[in-house]
């Protein structure tokens, strides 16, 4: 289907109801936008055109999902230094992979956690008796997986070092 006021093909569909009657039009991105923001810009009173006004905005609002999805296809990247666990793994399974997960991916958690639990600091009971390691276990899991990335790119003495820092780390506990 082509747009109504153009060549172009028709990628909105907006039916809207005036005076009891439905009205559809098929625009362009462009015209859509174009009409779009002219029926948000009319300033009408309150009432059914303020409510077509609001809805315009967030049609308007739903074309920029392209730019989105490229930030989300670049965020599905990052992974965490500890467990190596991506975003995309963390919204498909719905689980994170280590405490670590929280810190890394902290900027996309907060704003979930905030809704779904109202705060994003822990107000609850913490076990006695594995509180103060949990920092430690978490730097050796990640000293021993970068001593790891080190052997295979064959870097024996970044190797080594880590080694010796796993070793010390241990015998600080």
């Amino acid at each position: 289907m082509k747009c109504q006021k153009c060549s172009k093909p028709a990628t909105f569909h907006i039916t809207e109801l005036t005076g009891g009657k439905p009205q559809e039009l098929h625009l362009c991105e462009d015209h859509a936008r174009e009409y779009l923001t002219s029926s948000s810009e009319s300033g009408e009173p309150d009432g059914p055109v303020s409510m077509a006004a609001v809805l315009a905005q967030q049609m308007a609002q739903q074309m920029v999902v392209g730019r989105t999805a490229e930030e989300l296809s670049q965020l599905d990247k990052q992974s965490c230094p500890v467990c190596g666990m991506t975003f995309y793994e963390f919204r498909s399974h719905g689980r994170l992979g280590c405490p670590h997960d929280y810190v890394c991916f902290q900027q996309q958690l907060d704003p979930l956690i905030m809704n779904i639990h109202g705060k994003n600091e822990h107000v609850g009971k913490s076990p006695r008796r594995c509180s103060t390691g949990s920092a430690n276990r978490t730097e050796l899991i990640r000293l021993r997986r970068e001593m790891k990335g080190a052997i295979d790119k064959e870097d024996y003495e970044r190797a080594s070092e880590l080694r010796d820092k796993i070793k010390q780390t241990e015998s600080e506990q």
